[in-house]
């Protein structure tokens, strides 16, 4: 993730918060790995950010380990 991505969900988010039937919406910016940058500019504009593992999402088990 991105600065590009924040960018993009803020404006997402603008979009939807104009409108009284849906406001208040807020966002989560999720990705595999997320720049210390982007997290920052999130962080600033009261976006939380996630981190996900889409390997484990998908039930995929890591191979070579002692457990």
């Amino acid at each position: 993730g991105e600065i590009d991505g924040v960018e993009q969900l803020t404006r997402y988010l603008d979009l939807l918060n104009r409108d009284p039937l849906l406001a208040p919406v807020h966002g989560i910016f999720a990705a595999q790995e997320i720049k210390p940058q982007a997290r920052v500019l999130a962080a600033d504009r009261g976006i939380r950010c996630v981190t996900l593992n889409y390997d484990t999402m998908r039930g995929i088990e890591p191979e070579n380990t002692l457990f």
